[in-house]
C-alpha cells in the first residue's frame, strides 16, 4: 500500500544522480506520490521515463546555493569514483570520495538538512591498509561529526547492476561469478554479498522516510530488511 492520502512526499536531495545507484533511485521513485527527487549534479543526466523531478546542474563550488533553493529534507549522496577512472590519481579519488562528499553534506547542513544517507562500501575502516577502505573509512568518520540529526551509513557490497558509459571489465566479471560466491559468504561474511542497485535503491527511499534520530550502519541483511519496508505502490494510484 501507498502511504495514507494527505501525507506530504518526502523530499529527497540526490548527488550522484550519473553513476549506477544514482540512477536506480531516480527509477525506483518513479510513479511514488510519497518522495519528492531533486537531482543535484556536475553534468546533465538523462532522466527516466515519466519521472516527476528536477535536476540542476551546476558546479560543486555552487551547490550550497542549490541546496539552500530546493527544500529538501533528506540528503542521498551516491557520489563516488574509482581509481582507474582517474587513472590511479589517488588524491584525484580523494578530493571525489572524502572532499566532495564531505563538501556537499556540509552544503546541506547550512541549508539546514538535518538528515543525510550516504553509500559507503562494505569493509570501509578509517585505519585500513586498503586505501580504497581507508578513504570511505575516513568518509564515514566525518560524516558523523558533520552535525546531523540522523545519518544513514550505506555499506553495500559489490553492486549488480547495468552500468552505462563506466564500463568496468573486473566488476563485470565479478557480477557474473557473485550469485556463486555469494552462497559461500555465510555468517559474519554476509556482510560481502553482492546486493543489486535496484534493491539498494528501495534501501534508501524507504530510509529517506524515517525520522528517527540516531547514526546506523546498514550492512548486507540490514539494507535487505530496509528495502522490503519501501512501501507498495497502489495499482489505481
Amino acid at each position: 500500500m501507498s502511504d495514507p492520502a494527505g501525507i506530504l512526499p518526502t523530499r529527497i536531495a540526490v548527488v550522484g544522480a550519473t553513476g549506477l545507484v544514482g540512477r536506480a533511485v531516480m527509477e525506483a521513485a518513479v510513479g511514488r506520490e510519497d518522495v519528492r527527487l531533486v537531482a543535484i549534479s556536475r553534468r546533465e543526466a538523462p532522466m527516466p521515463e515519466g519521472a516527476r523531478m528536477e535536476m540542476f546542474v551546476a558546479d560543486p563550488q555552487d551547490w550550497g546555493d542549490v541546496f539552500k533553493s530546493v527544500n529538501a529534507e533528506v540528503l542521498v549522496s551516491a557520489l563516488g569514483t574509482t581509481i582507474r577512472k582517474v587513472g590511479g590519481d589517488q588524491d584525484a579519488f580523494y578530493a571525489v570520495d572524502h572532499d566532495l562528499v564531505l563538501q556537499t553534506a556540509q552544503f546541506a547542513r547550512d541549508a539546514g538538512l538535518e538528515r543525510m544517507i550516504a553509500v559507503s562500501s562494505v569493509g570501509a575502516d578509517p585505519h585500513s591498509d586498503n586505501f580504497y577502505l581507508k578513504t570511505k573509512g575516513q568518509t564515514e568518520k566525518a560524516l558523523i561529526k558533520s552535525g546531523f540529526k540522523r545519518l544513514d551509513l550505506l555499506r553495500p557490497g559489490l553492486l549488480r547492476g547495468t552500468r552505462k558509459a563506466d564500463l568496468r571489465p573486473l566488476e563485470g566479471l565479478g557480477r557474473l561469478a557473485s550469485p556463486l560466491a555469494d552462497l559461500a559468504l555465510r555468517g559474519k561474511y554476509a556482510k560481502y554479498r553482492s546486493i543489486h542497485s535496484v534493491m539498494l535503491a528501495h534501501a534508501v527511499l524507504a530510509l529517506a522516510k524515517r525520522k528517527t534520530q540516531g547514526k546506523f550502519m546498514h550492512e548486507h541483511e540490514a539494507l535487505q530488511r530496509a528495502a522490503k519496508m519501501l512501501p507498495e505502490i497502489d495499482s489505481d494510484a
